[in-house]
């Protein structure tokens, strides 16, 4: 096992010679042999961010006034010590225990009016809160990561709840400085650490995904996003133990891995890459889990569902005949019993979009059938294991497992059957729901 080094011991790569590459334009992809070109200019993954925070954010995004969002707990870690050292220009809100809805965004909105720009100083929460208001309002932000949980620091999207209680994602925009400090990171509690490595293991099941619906259904597909990832994906899950004790240069890894993830997004403008049936069962959870809702964070529940959606996946592409599906049509009643009133329109044109009549339903049978032994292997060349993806997991210091994370057995359950309903994309979920063989699934693997 590495042990952590003392900071004057460290040796670490230059963090940020890829991401500088693709910020400025000077990263091709690989699809259109064209440059890419992202929302994100200034990204720096390092240490000592909270001493040099006035430097970094005036160089970047020059205000009067600004205004530290925090939590308890990110506020101990950093966030005080960056209102601190604002130079005067600094004042800090605490928010407390924040959830990232459309009520919070209104508050947090009118706490921060007089002030020129926010610095988010967290990580999920904290950061959609800040880039939606402020992009509702025409403020800049930037934002100062705590913990390698997820990949949203270089996303343009917020993770947002509704009033009516359907999780979704809103258009936003890009923080004017992303500063990821690598030690502050390293000290995060460590389930939020596996989280990180959750959210990333979501890459090979939704690339399955997003790729099976590009052939089958005509949707976008891109290499680019899986491309920037790949050495980093490799080097973090060689170093997942390392990860269990918050060592350094594997705690920059990730973070790396997350910030790669994100501008990948970014690259294609759309989170399909990072973002099919397995967020679709994390979103179903948080929009719907009411009382029953553990308080676990998205990265935990992304972990957990992309094991189960890579065992789905390994089930499915074992088979040596093709799939062959029913026609779907979502039933109304059920819907409109199941969620609440204000949620039932979203889920029902979510619904109706990936419904298929006789004819359509024929046509996708005759075509999966044509395809079927070259895509099961072009498939299969994009998954981890799922007993593997659950080792690394583990060895980080995440669950991976429903129950490991402190999720109700009926509840991940009601989540598999019903997270469809939610989303026009289509996934292999849907897939093993239209075949007939979704419940058997969960009664042998869940």
């Amino acid at each position: 096992m590495t042990m952590p080094l003392s900071i004057k011991d460290r040796v670490t790569p230059g963090w940020n010679a890829l991401i500088t590459e693709v910020t400025q334009g000077n990263w091709r992809d690989p699809d259109t042999g064209l440059a890419v070109d992202v929302p994100f200019n200034n990204i720096n993954i390092g240490d000592g961010f909270p001493d040099a925070a006035h430097d970094m954010v005036n160089a970047v995004m020059p205000a009067q006034s600004y205004a530290v969002v925090c939590d308890a707990n990110t506020a101990e870690v950093m966030g005080a010590d960056v209102a601190r050292n604002m130079q005067g220009k600094a004042e800090i809100f605490v928010l407390d225990h924040p959830h990232a809805d459309e009520g919070q965004v209104r508050a947090l909105q009118k706490l921060t009016c007089n002030h020129d720009a926010l610095i988010a100083v967290g990580s999920g929460t904290i950061n959609d809160l800040c880039k939606y208001a402020t992009y509702l309002d025409g403020r800049a932000y930037s934002v100062f990561g705590t913990a390698p949980s997820m990949n949203g620091y270089t996303s343009s999207t917020a993770s947002i709840t509704l009033e009516s209680g359907l999780k979704t994602t809103q258009n936003a925009h890009a923080a004017k400085g992303v500063f990821i400090d690598i030690d502050v990171s390293s000290k995060a509690p460590q389930y939020l650490i596996g989280a990180g490595l959750g959210d990333s293991l979501c890459r090979p099941t939704a690339q399955v995904d997003w790729y099976f619906s590009h052939v089958m259904l005509g949707t976008r597909y891109a290499t680019a996003p899986y491309l920037l990832q790949e050495d980093d994906e490799a080097e973090v899950l060689r170093r997942s133990a390392d990860l269990g004790q918050g060592e350094h240069d594997a705690i920059g890894y990730l973070q790396r891995l997350l910030t790669l993830g994100g501008l990948g997004i970014a690259v294609v403008g759309m989170s399909h890459p990072g973002s099919m049936g397995e967020h679709q069962i994390s979103h179903w959870i948080d929009s719907f889990a009411g009382d029953r809702h553990p308080g676990t964070v998205h990265g935990q529940q992304v972990g957990v569902a992309s094991i189960t959606m890579a065992r789905l996946q390994d089930h499915i592409l074992s088979m040596e005949q093709a799939p062959r599906i029913r026609g779907w049509q979502p039933d109304e009643a059920a819907i409109r019993a199941r969620y609440p009133a204000a949620a039932v329109e979203d889920c029902l044109k979510a619904s109706r979009a990936k419904a298929m009549d006789a004819q359509a339903t024929e046509a996708f049978n005759r075509q999966l059938a044509e395809i079927w032994p070259e895509l099961r292997t072009t498939l299969r060349a994009m998954m981890l294991a799922p007993d593997e993806m659950a080792k690394h997991l583990r060895a980080s210091g995440g669950g991976a497992t429903y129950d490991e994370i402190g999720l109700e057995r009926g509840l991940y359950i009601d989540a598999l059957r019903h997270c469809r309903e939610m989303r026009d994309r289509y996934s292999m979920l849907d897939l093993a729901d239209d075949m007939g063989i979704l419940d058997s699934f969960i009664e042998e693997w869940v």
